[in-house]
């Protein structure tokens, strides 16, 4: 399997503009039959299907006649369907929501039924966004090394009143990826926990099945697709909701924001061009193409920062990092010694490179960004290329 990297560029208008994005983490570029999705459904989401007869010409024995249901209710479907293709579910088993954060907090008020009587939980510290919950927590721990959250530490955590678990599938400023099938094991063989893992972070270059996550419950923000403003929850089944207070969720994303969803994920399973069968089976056989991709892009970019003596890439340089064999992300937040990060930033964008400078994020922070004058992150989608890596070299070299 091979992705054809020109014919994906193509797909997205934007790249014609002259700078080179290299912001995936916090807003991919979006391909056009994605925007030419939302704005269709923008203007059809209020309406009815049009009508085949006039109600008072059909007879008595005619097929009953009922309200055709609004467009949009058939947009908030379809992005269902196509969440549980992603992740090997059913669509009766997707929730969506307007955003990730709002739907863990609804998802936080569904789950007490299952917190009671000395119910504990067992979060990460190196997620972005850990859930507020009302139950005794009990944190694992990252590597400040390399950044990943070692699976063998949840033998300890969880036992048998662990209710729920909860972790990122990866750090989206760092890059590096977690092994939550691992993590599955220890709580499988402990407990009857849920399991839940937001997939947001490496969708794009690693399955978001259930079996393969180790998952109960698979988390997505449609930010990772280029869709922001909506997020869904993918359950493994639907028998899970009668064990929680599934009230808790109100369907209240935008119909057209759904659609532009199912658009993105249509486009995600059509990047592999050799990839055949179902949405479903070509999504899988789209992200394990993409997955080698992605593992040459990020070869390729931490060798080109951790070539320059100056530069301090987080999770990759310093003797706690030496010689660790970590699955990352095309991924790389970094730093210049005594070079700020407003100036780097500014140097890339004179030389037509978009980067941001590095957010709040928990795991930085306990890895020493305070310690440095701020740090840039460079997150790269299917759309890039090594050329662009060389481009960033050269720029940051000039720094360094």
């Amino acid at each position: 399997m091979a992705v054809d990297v020109a014919r994906i560029r193509g797909l997205y208008t934007s790249l014609s503009d002259g700078w080179t994005y290299l912001d995936a983490h916090l807003q991919p570029q979006i391909p056009e039959r994605v925007t030419a999705a939302a704005a269709r459904a923008f203007r059809s989401a209020p309406t009815l299907p049009r009508m085949e007869a006039p109600l008072e010409q059909m007879g008595t024995h005619a097929k009953v006649a009922v309200a055709p249901a609004a467009h949009g209710r058939d947009m908030l479907l379809s992005a269902r369907r196509a969440v549980a293709d992603l992740c090997d579910t059913t669509s009766d088993a997707v929730v969506l929501g307007p955003s990730l954060p709002v739907l863990l907090s609804r998802f936080s008020r569904a789950v007490r039924p299952l917190l009671r009587r000395d119910a504990t939980v067992v979060l990460s510290r190196a997620d972005s966004r850990p859930m507020t919950l009302d139950a005794p927590i009990r944190w694992a721990e990252p590597d400040l090394g390399t950044g990943e959250v070692p699976s063998w530490q949840f033998g300890g955590l969880v036992d048998g009143s662990t209710r729920l678990v909860a972790m990122q599938s990866g750090a989206a400023q760092v890059g590096t990826i977690h092994s939550p099938s691992l993590v599955s094991q220890y709580v499988r063989g402990a407990s009857r926990a849920w399991m839940l893992v937001d997939a947001t972070p490496t969708v794009t270059y690693r399955s978001a099945r259930h079996e393969d996550l180790g998952a109960d419950i698979v988390a997505l923000d449609g930010r990772a697709f280029g869709v922001p403003g909506i997020a869904a929850l993918a359950f493994r089944d639907y028998t899970m909701f009668p064990r929680i207070e599934a009230a808790a969720f109100i369907e209240d994303c935008a119909p057209s924001l759904a659609a532009a969803l199912a658009s993105a994920i249509d486009h995600l399973a059509d990047l592999d061009e050799s990839a055949r069968g179902t949405r479903r089976n070509r999504l899988a056989q789209s992200v394990a193409a993409l997955g080698e991709y992605g593992e040459q892009l990020s070869a390729a970019l931490v060798e080109a920062l951790q070539s320059m003596h100056k530069v301090h890439v987080f999770g990759v340089t310093g003797e706690l990092a030496a010689g660790a064999d970590v699955d990352r992300l095309p991924t790389a937040t970094f730093a210049i010694d005594g070079v700020p990060a407003s100036t780097i930033q500014q140097r890339l964008l004179t030389n037509g490179l978009v980067a941001a400078v590095a957010g709040s994020d928990p795991l930085l922070e306990a890895m020493g960004l305070s310690d440095t004058a701020g740090a840039i992150t460079c997150a790269l989608a299917p759309y890039n290329t090594v050329s662009d890596i060389d481009q960033l070299a050269r720029v940051v070299a000039s720094l360094a």
